[in-house]
Order: C-alpha cells, then sequence, then structure tokens
C-alpha cells in the first residue's frame, strides 16, 4: 500500500509528521541562512575598515603607493603573466 493512500494505516499521520519535519528544517534552514548572510556582511565591513585604516597608516608612514596603487599594480603585472603564456 502507498503510505500517501488515506487507506493506509498511520498513512495520514506519516505524512502530517513528514511536512511537520519539512517545514521545521527549512525554517532552520532559512535562519541559518540570515545568520550566515549577516555575518558575512559584518566580516565584509571589517575587512575594509581594516584596509581603510592600512591604507590610511602607510599615507602617514609616507609610502607613496597607496593600496589601491598596489593592487592596480599586481592586476597589471598579473595581466602581463598571463600574456606572456599565452605567446
Amino acid at each position: 500500500m502507498d503510505a500517501r493512500s488515506p487507506k493506509a494505516p498511520g498513512g495520514d499521520a506519516l505524512r502530517d509528521a513528514a511536512e511537520n519535519l519539512f517545514q521545521e528544517l527549512q525554517e532552520h534552514f532559512q535562519a541559518l541562512t540570515a545568520t550566515l548572510n549577516l555575518r558575512m556582511e559584518e566580516m565584509g565591513n571589517r575587512i575594509e575598515d581594516l584596509r581603510k585604516n592600512v591604507n590610511d597608516l602607510m599615507v602617514q608612514a609616507g609610502i607613496e603607493n597607496s593600496i589601491k596603487e598596489q593592487m592596480i599594480e599586481t592586476e597589471h603585472k598579473q595581466g602581463r603573466g598571463k600574456e606572456r603564456h599565452r605567446t
């Protein structure tokens, strides 16, 4: 007999239990997803603050290249390296 059939003994109870379990799992998953998204956003903000602080310290120390300039230089060098491999 099919467990979904109303003729099956306990079929409705089994279906209801499965639906309740699925609902609970879905609620826990949504809560976990929201928590992870919040923590990732917080971490992103902390990383951005750290980047700004490091950049400010570099400027105060008299280092000419800011982080942005260094990143551009790094990307530029990486781009050249890729071009060398292609030829």
